[in-house]
């Protein structure tokens, strides 16, 4: 793991971006101690199922009935 104070790393920021781009972890320390760290990002993947899911049960309820009702109609009535 690289460190670079903070005035190094404002100088460098788009070199230690493309160093971090390769996979290069880098911690940004100020006077000697570590403040930061800049490490490449990566798409939780679990968030994004869930949110898929969210969104799929979400517009299935717009539609969906029951017994003649709409769930939002239910919800709208405060009767969930």
């Amino acid at each position: 793991m690289t460190r670079v104070g903070v005035l190094d790393a404002k100088n460098r920021l788009s070199a230690l971006l493309d160093e971090v781009e390769q996979g290069e972890r880098i911690v940004i320390t100020r006077r000697g101690a570590p403040v930061a760290r800049l490490v490449p990002f990566r798409i939780d993947r679990s968030s994004v199922r869930a949110r898929t899911a969210a969104d799929r049960i979400l517009r299935r309820s717009r539609t969906m009935r029951l017994d003649g009702l709409r769930i939002a109609d239910l919800i709208d009535e405060g009767r969930s």
